[in-house]
């Protein structure tokens, strides 16, 4: 086409330009005469044929301004002996027409020459020419995939883009059908796609589907591919073009974001580091990997710092595979896994970088560590491998392995920085996991050692017990149980359970603990006990309010619930107090269960309010449940039914303590508790009437004598003729010390439960002291040979008065 040649509007006629029943034809002699004129010539330049014939072209059909171009057209016409381009004409109307001429030489006999010259408006023949142009560059320079086929889905023509991706020059593709090229699976995709667009007319825009080749089914391929049918100009169906653009790179783009999002969403759910391990596990497989494993070096998963050096072993955590076969064929969740120094692993330990082994570079040291059962090695038909290492905080905690065996397409390097970004993300919360739980086992260690290891077996009673700490999630609590041998065979039950949770709960669970024990030795009532604990709650209230001081984020709230309980085998009362607690449950020898109607006083570190006592009196056999709110509080708030669970419990016939104590659990809890459970039962005894011995002696200066007599007759009958001398010395010096210094009778009460036990009451409160007399006085050396005879000795007071007692060892 002429350079600098005019386009104006295009024609929407897609038909040749230069087809005989469109075209105009012209006949010039060598001296440029008509000779020939078309009737389209006519219709297009206004001349007929009787009106040229026989006159010079260039005098009636060029306007005199484009003369020189049309002479230079002429010119070059002669020299190349033909010419196509855009030529500006001369209607006979007198206005300009430029046509698009394509001119030839044309040879007679004689070697007389004409030009044969064929022309049409330049609007359509420059459409014509730019529709060739695109479709000449479809077919042979687009970067897009181009496929036009038959009715019956057979290739017809495709451009040199698909003849790229294939591997197959444009001709040998003809008749080919897209089951010869793809593999069944995409092959039957795409021609499903196709017949849908050839039936219903509709087009398909983008549609992205994997398109495996034959020749290489390893290698993933997505491609987008639009659609559409193709009819002539009678509507006839003559077939379907398909453009096919290649985007598998933007498909791995998408769907690495896509597992990216996924793991962020799935990974770390949880400050468990077993847990986080299988989520990296489940996010990997199937869409990333065919096969992974999660290995933490051996310290790791208790909490503890990994080792400085990194060599292993390691500990393997989680294990995901695409079949459950394959997966047995790999160490196994727990087993401890001793690394090859040329193993994969230990590289990416070692190094602490990421390995990538293509297929060809697969070591023999992975499969001897990672599949222990070799024979099924080669049935796996891995690869491609990646390692990556579990760092977080400048420390290597361990290593993923990612491998593939049935997924076609290696790993890359694309495909190695996302692995490197989900091992990131997991050790971030491996470590927040270890690091919690190496706090929680610390906590759980304090708590453990602040509870009682056992209980001491009671003549009173028969205890069983159970405590269960609160879920991960909750974090450690601060109840506690204890069972405290008190004087006079008495016993006491406590129970509690401090606010909130973590190391400050259980170290103010430890503090109370231990106040309670020196209280209970005090030998004080449940009521005094309870209101000693409120102060001491109160003062641990004011000393963490002035540790806080200027940080407020450090502050706890320090407070309490109590029961106390104090059982008496002799006489069967039960004295019990309470301090924000729940009641205890009363179970009858008979199964008849109650929860005790009692005052309850405030929570500890409230004050204010006395604390009062409730007694009551229980048969022989008769079972005392105490327990935090942990057994019965359920995350509705509901706790009529755990006490209805809890009172069915109870009144079961008669069976192992034990045996009641883990159906109470059993029956109660319904899942993992909230809460920390402390569980404590007792069955209750009576210590037989032949086993007490009591007298009440006149306020006279015999009663020591009258002592005297009674503790030797009595423990004659007991058989325990040996202790006579020591047990007359105490019962004689305590009766003397009560008559000396209290007024009123005196109570001389003697106890054999194993032990054998002195008690002197009088109406006094009068606490007497254990001193060294000097050389030169009279007296004053009583109790002290009282504590050199006896195990132990001390003084309760009682709403009466008091008693001293003394305990001495049988056998």
């Amino acid at each position: 086409m002429a350079v600098g040649a005019p386009v104006r509007k295009f024609s929407e006629s897609p038909e040749d330009p230069f087809a005989v029943r469109r075209a105009a034809s012209v006949v010039l002699d060598n001296r440029g005469g008509v000779v020939g004129w078309s009737e389209r010539a006519e219709q297009l330049l206004g001349y007929s044929a009787g009106e040229v014939i026989g006159r010079p072209a260039l005098e009636f059909l060029v306007d005199p301004g484009d003369r020189p171009v049309v002479s230079d057209v002429a010119a070059e016409c002669t020299r190349a002996r033909g010419w196509f381009g855009v030529v500006p004409l001369r209607h006979r109307g007198g206005h300009r027409v430029e046509l698009g001429i394509r001119a030839r030489v044309v040879t007679r006999a004689g070697s007389v020459r004409e030009w044969f010259l064929v022309g049409a408006p330049a609007e359509e023949v420059t459409r014509w020419e730019l529709d060739r142009a695109v479709l000449d560059g479809m077919f042979r320079r687009s970067p897009i995939g181009l496929v036009v086929l038959s009715p019956d889905l057979r290739v017809v023509r495709v451009n040199q883009a698909i003849a790229r991706v294939s591997g197959l020059p444009t001709g040998r593709h003809v008749g080919l059908r897209s089951a010869e090229l793809l593999v069944s699976e995409d092959a039957q995709v795409a021609e499903n796609r196709l017949r849908r667009v050839l039936e219903t007319g509709r087009p398909a825009i983008f549609t992205e589907q994997s398109s495996r080749l034959r020749r290489d089914p390893r290698r993933e391929l997505v491609v987008s591919v639009s659609s559409f049918r193709m009819e002539d100009s009678t509507g006839r169906v003559i077939g379907v073009t398909e453009l096919i653009e290649d985007v598998t790179d933007r498909h791995r783009a998408r769907r690495r974001l896509a597992l990216l999002n996924e793991a962020s969403a799935r990974i770390g759910t949880t400050l468990d580091v077993g847990q986080t391990a299988r989520e990296l596990a489940d996010v990997a497989v199937p869409d990333f990997a065919d096969h992974v494993s999660v290995d933490l070096l051996e310290p790791v998963p208790r909490g503890e710092d990994p080792p400085q050096e990194t060599a292993g072993p390691v500990s393997r955590m989680a294990v995901r595979s695409v079949s459950d076969p394959e997966a047995q064929l790999m160490h196994p969740v727990g087993e401890l896994i001793h690394l090859r120094p040329e193993a994969p692993q230990a590289r990416c330990l070692a190094e602490r970088r990421p390995v990538l082994e293509p297929a060809a570079g697969i070591s023999a040291a992975w499969y001897s560590m990672e599949l222990p059962r070799a024979e099924g090695a080669d049935g796996l038909d891995v690869h491609s491998l990646i390692v990556v290492p579990l760092a977080a905080r400048g420390q290597v905690l361990g290593v993923v392995s990612l491998w593939r065996s049935r997924r076609p397409e290696p790993f890359e390097e694309d495909d190695l920085m996302l692995a490197q970004e989900f091992a990131s993300r997991a050790a971030v919360t491996i470590d927040n996991a270890r690091r919690y739980t190496q706090q929680q086992q610390a906590a759980l260690t304090l708590q453990r050692s602040l509870l009682p290891r056992d209980v001491p077996e009671h003549p009173a009673i028969e205890v069983a017990y159970r405590y269960l700490p609160a879920s991960a999630a909750s974090g450690l609590g601060g109840d506690w149980f204890d069972v405290i041998p008190l004087s006079g065979t008495r016993v006491a039950l406590v129970v509690g359970d401090v606010v909130g949770h973590g190391i400050h709960a259980a170290a103010t669970m430890g503090r109370l603990r231990t106040a309670v024990h020196t209280l209970a030795s005090l030998d004080l009532e449940p009521d005094e006990v309870l209101s000693r604990l409120d102060d001491l709650v109160n003062l641990l209230a004011a000393e963490q309010e002035a540790v806080s001081g200027n940080l407020p984020q450090t502050a706890q709230v320090v407070g309490a619930t109590c029961l106390y309980a104090v059982y008496d085998p002799i006489s069967r009362r039960c004295a019990v107090a309470c301090a924000g607690h729940l009641p205890p449950a009363v179970a009858t020898p008979e199964g008849r269960v109650t929860l005790l109607d009692m005052p309850v006083g405030p929570p500890l570190g409230l004050g204010g309010l006395p604390f009062e006592i409730y007694e009551l009196e229980l048969a022989e056999g008769s079972l005392l449940a105490l327990y935090t709110n942990g057994l019965i509080e359920t995350r509705h708030g509901d706790i009529d039914v755990p006490l209805a669970r809890l009172r069915a419990t109870l009144s079961r016939p008669a069976q192992p303590l034990e045996q009641t104590c883990q159906a109470v659990l059993d029956s109660v809890l319904t899942g993992h508790p909230r809460d920390d459970v402390a569980l404590l039962i007792a069955r209750t005894r009576v210590l037989p009437p032949e086993k007490v011995a009591s007298w009440e002696l006149p306020a006279e200066p015999t009663a020591a004598a009258r002592a005297r007599a009674l503790t030797r007759a009595k423990l004659t009958e007991w058989g325990l003729g040996q202790l006579t001398f020591t047990t007359e010395l105490v019962a004689s010096e305590l009766v003397t010390n009560a008559y000396r210094y209290a007024g009123g009778p005196v109570v001389l009460r003697l106890i054999h439960d194993g032990n054998l036990i002195c008690e002197v009451s009088d109406t006094s409160s009068t606490s007497p002291h254990l001193r060294r007399a000097r050389s030169t006085d009279e007296g004053g050396r009583g109790l002290f040979l009282v504590a050199q005879f006896t195990e132990r000795w001390g003084t309760r007071y009682t709403r009466d008065g008091k008693t001293v007692w003394t305990e001495q060892t049988v056998g």
